[in-house]
Order: structure tokens, then sequence, then C-alpha cells
């Protein structure tokens, strides 16, 4: 009888405990799937104040120059939840390099070099740990060098035309500067007053000159006769011509199928209308590769368009770049065009430094690299940069013909780019707008160079944006640059 009132009193008592073990398997699964499948969203909720707090809690690693001048650092912040805020020393001429730390994004190396920066990659953490028992930020050393980096920034900013400029050493691939302009101070966006860092970004993002965007990695143009370094490798590799074939050039060739024509500067045919081929590169002859791109055909151009790059999905410096673009298909008479560096042909600063980096490189084009190194704060080194080639663009003895139909080229005066006293490889180009397109729109000037030419330590690119009457200001550009360089 009192086995049988015993039983009856747990029965509730039993319902309890399974209701409170359900509940707590469900906190417990709860929990689980926050901490496993929903801490990043919580994390980057922008009410959630501890990450941020973590994140400038201590010294952030700095960014160096080459040369180590530093271009990024962590200053204390007296006052107000966060002990260190980000510094920019060298801001608008470092902008398209460094980018900028705010407190909910970040741009440029601070971005791609985040984990090593903050004390966050593995590798990172793991030898701070094991020298002094507390994480801590690495150095990121660059391969840019702070003269040329300066030249560069400094030649751009004297036009106040808009447009970037790249440098790289052939040999290796190492940038050794890539300036945009106009730009913008990172300093402005590194600080902690939410309201005005609001209102700085909705006023960089309004504005019409851009100053957010990196021209020099993400803005595509046209090439206008800068490819015809591509159409002349193609002609050359195609064994159906030599530098000193002649070629047909006359003052307007009709395209297939179409009622237009491609005309020469001035109307006129270049030489007697059977240049060299020198003669076509030194003159940038349209009709002559229009011509060369109907014989050659959209798919030599292409492979060979893709040898130096083009159409590339997998280069990061580490900052991601925009592909430069070779068309997909082409019917004949837009192939004429994209011989020339018209009709939907697309390139990259980056691209028309990386185009003469080939050249000069005895037809490997390195990769391109931003960071030579990374350091502890001990002085350790973590990583280093090892060169590696990207592309094989041409043969050796092509390059050396290109080599020197660029230095026949720059020696007639049509590039603006000539150093004194020293022998200087360059392809210059002012682009017209297309009939089809905006015909108000002014024209860009574009040069690719290296120097010196027979023996290459600098390759460099140079575009500004609607120069109209001022296109001949790109090649002084490209002078400072090299001259900087060798300084």
């Amino acid at each position: 009888m009192a086995a049988s009132r015993a039983r009856r009193v747990n029965v509730p008592l039993r319902h309890v405990a399974r209701a409170c073990a359900v509940l707590l398997f469900v906190l417990l699964g709860h929990v689980t799937l926050v901490q496993a499948f929903r801490s990043r969203a919580l994390n980057a909720d922008p009410r959630n104040e501890r990450p941020l707090i973590a994140r400038y809690d201590q010294p952030r690693g700095s960014i160096l120059t080459y040369d180590g001048t530093p271009v990024a650092v962590s200053r204390p912040d007296h006052g107000g939840p966060y002990r260190y805020r980000r510094v920019y020393p060298r801001g608008q001429e470092y902008a398209a390099v460094t980018g900028h730390l705010s407190l909910h994004r970040s741009t440029g190396i601070e971005r791609a070099q985040d984990g090593v920066l903050s004390g966050e990659d593995p590798k990172i953490k793991l030898r701070s740990l094991v020298k002094d028992g507390a994480a801590a930020g690495a150095d990121v050393r660059l391969t840019i060098h702070d003269r040329v980096q300066r030249a560069a920034y400094q030649a751009l900013a004297a036009t106040k035309l808009a447009g970037a400029a790249v440098a790289i050493n052939p040999a290796t691939g190492a940038v050794l500067a890539l300036a945009t302009y106009p730009t913008y101070d990172p300093g402005v966006l590194a600080g902690f007053d939410r309201e005005r860092l609001a209102e700085v970004t909705r006023r960089l993002r309004a504005d019409k000159a851009e100053p957010l965007l990196n021209r020099a990695l993400d803005r595509l143009y046209p090439p206008g006769s800068t490819f015809t370094l591509v159409t002349t490798a193609a002609a050359l590799a195609s064994r159906e011509y030599t530098p000193t074939a002649h070629v047909s050039a006359p003052a307007r060739l009709r395209l297939p199928g179409t009622a237009t024509y491609v005309r020469n500067a001035g109307d006129r045919p270049c030489g007697n209308g059977r240049p060299t081929l020198v003669y076509a590169l030194q003159t940038a002859c349209d009709t002559a590769f229009a011509a060369i791109g109907l014989q050659l055909g959209q798919d030599l151009l292409r492979d060979q368009a893709e040898a130096f790059g083009f159409n590339a999905a997998d280069l990061r410096i580490p900052l991601p770049t925009t592909p430069s673009r070779y068309p997909a298909a082409l019917d004949r008479a837009q192939t004429a065009l994209t011989a020339i560096g018209r009709h939907e042909t697309r390139v990259t600063p980056l691209m028309v430094a990386m185009m003469s980096a080939a050249v000069a490189n005895n037809g490997v084009l390195m990769r391109p690299y931003l960071v030579e190194e990374v350091r502890l704060p001990d002085g350790s080194v973590v990583n280093r940069a090892d060169p590696k080639p990207y592309r094989t663009v041409v043969p050796p003895t092509l390059a050396r013909y290109l080599a020197l139909m660029m230095t026949t080229a720059t020696r007639s005066g049509g590039t603006q780019v000539a150093v004194p006293g020293m022998r200087v490889a360059a392809r210059s180009a002012t682009l017209r707008p297309e009939p089809s397109r905006d015909p108000k729109a002014g024209r860009h000037a574009l040069v690719t160079a290296f120097a010196p030419a027979d023996a290459p330590e600098v390759a460099v690119g140079v575009v500004l944006e609607d120069a109209g009457e001022r296109a001949g200001e790109v090649g002084p550009v490209a002078r400072a640059i090299i001259e900087a360089a060798l300084s």
C-alpha cells in the first residue's frame, strides 16, 4: 500500500525530471548551434562590442615600406573603450596600398594581411605564444620603395587628372610603387566616433571623383596602342612576320562586313603605305595592326593576350585585382579593332606595367607581389617573399626583338619618356572615344615602359583619364617614376 502510494507521488517528479532533461538538452543544443554556426555572425554584428574591444586592446603590427618607413602604425588612444587606434603617417600617398582599418571594415593590406597584423594567424599566434606567452601582431614589410612611391603619387597629383601608376621590378615581380589619384586619407576612417565615421564614409562614397576606388587594380581602361605590343608579339610568334617585314598600312582600312573605317592619325598612310613592322610600332600605325589582326585571327591574338595575363582570375598581390579582359568571341571587324586596343579589350594599370615587365624579363612574366616579409616584434622573420614565374609570354629571342622595337619607338620621341643618358623602352597610347561611345568623353592616355632598355630594373604602367589635349603629360609621369627607381 505504501509502495503504491510512493509510486503515485513519484509520477509528477519523474515528469518534472524528464522536462528538465529535455530543457537541458535543448539549451546545450542551442549553445552548440550558436558556438558552431552563429559565432561569426554574432562577432560581425555591429551591436557586439566585444570583438572590437579585443581587436583594439593591443597594438596591431605595423605596415612598413621596403626601406623601413612606417605607413600604418598603432598608437595609444586615451579615453573610450579602445586602447589603441590606427594611424597612417603618409595617408593619401599610400592609401591605395595600405587601405584602412575602421570599426566595421578594412581594405587594402590592412584586410589582405589582417591575420598577421592582428596576431590571429595560427603561425603568428603559435610563434608569439612560444616566445613570450602573449599573442602579438606581426609587422608587414612591403616591396614598395618610398622614393618611387612618392615620385609616382606626386607626379600623378601634379597633373590633377584622375589616374594610376604602377612600377614593378621585372626580374622578381616586386611592386615598387602603386599609386592612384585622386585618393583619400585613411586616417579619417580610423576614428571611433561612429556618427562622424558614418558621415565621412557617406561623403567619400558620394564624391564623383571616386577617391575610394583603387584605380591601379580595379578600374579597366581601353588599352589603345599599348595593346600593339600584344599584337606584335603574336605576329612575331606566328613566324609570318619579322621586325623588318613590310606590312600594309594604308591611310584607312575598311572593317570587313561594315561601312566603318580604321583611320591613321592625320588620315595618312604610314611611311609609304608599306612600312616595316618596327616602323609601324614606332608610329602606332592603326591600319597596319588592324590588318595584322585580320590576318592572324582572333584565336592567335587571344592566346597571346592570355599569355600576358589577360582573362586571368587568379592574380592576387595579395590585394585582389580585377582581371584585364580580352573578349570571348569576335567577328573579323571586332578582331581588327581589338588588335589596336579598341572594341571591348580592357586593362588595369597593373596590366599595363606587366606587359613591359614581361618583355623586359626575356619573355617571362614574374608574379607581381606587394609583401616582402612578415616579422614578429622581436625581429624574427615568419614569412619571406619567394618570387615565382607567372607566365611565359614569348621566347627570349622574341622578347629581345620587342625590347629593341620599343626602344626604337622611344628614341623617335613619340612617348616623351626618354631619360637623359639612358635608353628607355616604351609604348604609349592616346585613346580617343570610339564613335559608338560617348562622343563627349575625353581621351585617356597610357604608357608602358621599362628601363634601362639593355639591363631592365623597373617596368612602369601609367594611365591618365580624360587627358584630352594634356595626353602628353603621361610620359613625364612615367619618366619621374623611372628616374626615382634608378636614382
